[in-house]
């Protein structure tokens, strides 16, 4: 990217020891049940699985054959099965179904579940009620982090967002409280951890109280400052159109678990095949964060790159052309082969956005955002509805609309919800009330109501007593503020002049100049002031639970070494790749590293289809 910034920011920590640990504990796992058996496994943590233990190393542990979770009469003959699943009620009632078949066939067998990364509670009751807990043997494989790249971390949790937001089941806080203490006690101690959401704050308080039951050890710190984030602090950013390289592959193909999936109109031929996206590929690498405005002419260039390497071939003496062989051509032949991947895959996302009538459809967001032609916007979404050019397009739009709007006015909620279901089928009516809930698509109440109610919900909600009920209570009285939020911290930058995408003068850039994300703009703020001194309206327009404490014990929160600059942030409810994109070119400008952790990666889309009525 051709923009300056600091040149001494500091050295990552090596998150490929995470990798390890959890490979170990698998094989320790596995050898508990000793024999040859076969491997049943929830069909969503294949992809993990595979980047931390692939096949070969499973048959080095004498499992025989792998099965996919697929809630029905399995075929295996083995007289030992292993479990590796989610605890979730379903998997563990249908393996209940298994062992009982069994019973009733009069065939023995051992049998081992394996939860990830923790087992409930709910799931040994089920085994109890299902008569079956005395004949399984449970375990926990504390899979709880898994390194994308060098600087991206997920959990692999997509039903987080679901689960704690929407639903109020907050099972999933110990998980990200393990999650961050395991990182506390691989590369801690930590200085200072800064947080907004009450979200964030269960996860620290669940954080600190595994700190303060396990030994203290006096270490060298790797990460100095951590940030907490709830996804429901800014939902603005995840409903717009990613526009940064790596977020349009992923809004196009499905980047899933840092891999993926290029069908037969990239790979022009009938195949598809599956590649790695992250810092290994050197193309991936230098166009992930740019502007997709940017990307053609940076792949031209290096095309042109390759050739005059190649052209070094010719008059080459036998010792030269055998060192150039030996040395540089298999280095040449990996260049190209994912230079033509990439220029295959941005022809085709190029196909794909002209068919959406793309440059429309980001007019739209940006009015939204800056809160004009708000009329003209609301025409294109009732076409868009009416032509059912997309089902979840359209409603990205509708919640786009209401979270910069604060929500709609009556008689456009009515009149776009009617097209809605006219378009799409009335059993949406129930996406409306999630939505509805979670504040994401809401009708503006006439006069102070709301805020009436948002005060005595406020009061709810400092009283941990009051749970599920308060978040109920709490997404039903949620205002947005963005329009509040917007001016107080120029999130909207004035378009008098254009906006270079070349040289990019903040992380606006990375929706075309139009919005800076208020994720990464509150980050940005806090590690600016350390702490929350001056934004005390901005906490209280996004209903915070705003903290910033000092570490754990050992922590110097004075020291000026380098893990002082290495902030982990950590995103309740998943993140976008346009925000790490964003953190990245913080990063660079003020001389820091950020590592990202999520609960999962998300857009747009997975974050609407967690909303549908059909979602399981």
């Amino acid at each position: 990217m051709a923009h300056g910034g600091r040149k001494d920011s500091p050295e990552l920590p090596d998150l490929s020891l995470l990798k390890r640990l959890v490979r170990d504990q698998l094989i320790y796992l596995l050898e508990q049940l000793p024999g040859k058996k076969d491997l049943f496994i929830d069909s969503d943590l294949m992809s993990p699985l595979d980047r931390i233990a692939n096949v070969s190393i499973l048959k080095q542990h004498e499992v025989d054959k792998l099965y996919k979770v697929e809630f029905k009469p399995i075929i295996s003959i083995s007289d030992q099965l292993c479990f590796l699943i989610r605890p979730r009620i379903q998997t563990v009632k249908w393996i209940c179904d298994v062992v009982n078949a069994d019973k009733a066939a009069g065939k023995y067998r051992r049998y081992k579940i394996i939860f990830t990364p923790q087992k409930f509670y709910a799931c040994e009751a089920v085994l109890e009620e299902q008569g079956i807990y005395g004949d399984v043997t449970t375990d926990e494989w504390a899979f709880y982090l898994l390194p994308l790249d060098d600087d991206i971390i997920s959990l692999e949790l997509p039903e987080f967002f679901r689960d704690q937001f929407l639903a109020g089941d907050q099972r999933w806080v110990r998980t990200a409280g393990s999650a961050l203490h395991l990182l506390y006690s691989l590369f801690g101690p930590f200085s200072k951890i800064y947080g907004i959401g009450r979200c964030s704050k269960m996860t620290y308080e669940s954080w600190r109280e595994q700190v303060e039951e396990g030994e203290q050890r006096a270490r060298q710190a790797e990460i100095g400052n951590v940030f907490l984030i709830d996804r429901d602090v800014d939902f603005v950013t995840p409903l717009c159109s990613q526009v940064v390289y790596e977020g349009l592959v992923d809004d196009t193909f499905r980047i899933k678990c840092g891999c993926v999936e290029f069908g037969p109109d990239v790979t022009s031929s009938d195949k598809s095949i599956k590649v790695m996206l992250n810092s290994q590929d050197k193309v991936f690498n230098e166009i992930r964060n740019e502007h997709f405005s940017n990307v053609f002419g940076f792949l031209s260039q290096k095309a042109r790159n390759l050739q005059t390497a190649y052209d070094k071939r010719r008059g080459m003496d036998i010792k030269q052309m055998k060192t150039f062989v030996s040395e540089e051509l298999k280095g040449l032949k990996q260049e190209h082969r994912l230079l033509t991947l990439h220029i295959s895959a941005s022809e085709s996302i190029m196909k794909k956005k002209t068919k959406q009538d793309f440059q429309e459809l980001l007019k739209t967001e940006h009015c939204l955002l800056e809160g004009f032609e708000i009329r003209e916007c609301i025409s294109f979404m009732e076409e868009h509805i009416n032509r059912q050019v997309s089902m979840i397009e359209s409603l990205r739009l509708l919640c786009l609309l209401s979270v910069t709007e604060n929500g709609l006015l009556p008689k456009d909620y009515r009149a776009l919800k009617a097209q809605y279901l006219q378009s799409y089928g009335d059993e949406h009516l129930l996406t409306f009330s999630n939505l509805r809930q979670l504040g994401l698509l809401v009708e503006q109440q006439p006069g102070e109501t709301l805020t009436v109610m948002e005060s005595r919900v406020g009061k709810l909600v400092n009283d941990r007593t009051a749970g599920k009920l308060t978040d109920a209570f709490s997404s039903l009285a949620k205002k947005s503020n963005f329009r509040a939020l917007s001016r107080k911290l120029n999130l909207v930058p004035k378009s008098d002049e254009e906006y270079d995408l070349r040289v990019p003068k903040d992380m606006a850039y990375i929706f075309s100049g139009a919005y800076i994300p208020l994720s990464c703009k509150l980050i940005e703020q806090v590690l600016e002031r350390d702490g929350w001194i001056g934004l005390e309206e901005v906490t209280r327009l996004i209903n915070g639970h705003e903290f910033a404490v000092t570490g754990g014990s050992g922590a110097d929160s004075k020291s000026k070494g380098d893990s002082q600059r290495i902030i982990l942030v950590m995103f309740l409810g998943g993140c976008t790749f346009s925000e790490i994109s964003a953190l990245r070119f913080l990063g660079k400008e003020k001389g820091y590293k950020f590592i990202i952790v999520t609960t999962a990666i998300t857009n747009s889309s997975r974050l609407l289809e967690a909303m549908l009525d059909n979602h399981v």
